[in-house]
């Protein structure tokens, strides 16, 4: 598991927390952002936090939340598998991450043709069914949170 100049104890303890917060967040019917998440993982575990300016960097992080889709399907396995990250997009942004579909194309979630309204219609899903797994609301999105 080691790799972008982490250890292995590392992306085990950035993973947890990671896991941890993003479901602190569904609980909250919210999304977080790539700074946000990166910030909070910084507090939480001591470990430096990403750099967004370098490529390898954000590869970490869409390595990070790979690993906590992962954790999380073994934890609480569910079908169609739930991909947590779908909880993290970019500061100002109403959608997911070029990874994150790319992720779920790998797991034969998304057709590899998906339209941007495949793409779209996939994560709304996904974070609508989040929410409810974790008791958000009464089931649906909240406006403040996500504009569709």
């Amino acid at each position: 598991m080691s790799g972008y100049g982490r250890a292995d104890s590392e992306w085990d303890e950035l993973a947890h927390a990671g896991h941890g917060f993003l479901i602190e967040r569904a609980k909250l019917g919210k999304l977080t952002s790539y700074t946000e998440f990166s910030v909070t993982l910084a507090r939480r575990t001591g470990c430096r936090p990403f750099d967004f300016e370098r490529a390898d960097e954000r590869a970490a992080m869409g390595h990070l939340l790979g690993l906590i889709v992962e954790r999380d399907q073994e934890i609480a396995p569910s079908d169609p598998p739930l991909m947590l990250s779908a909880l993290v997009n970019y500061l100002g942004a109403n959608d997911a991450g070029s990874g994150f579909y790319q992720l779920a194309k790998e797991l034969q979630l998304l057709p590899m043709s998906a339209s941007a309204d495949e793409k779209f219609g996939f994560w709304v899903n996904q974070v609508k069914r989040l929410y409810e797994r974790h008791g958000a609301g009464s089931g649906g999105l909240r406006s403040s949170t996500l504009s569709v």
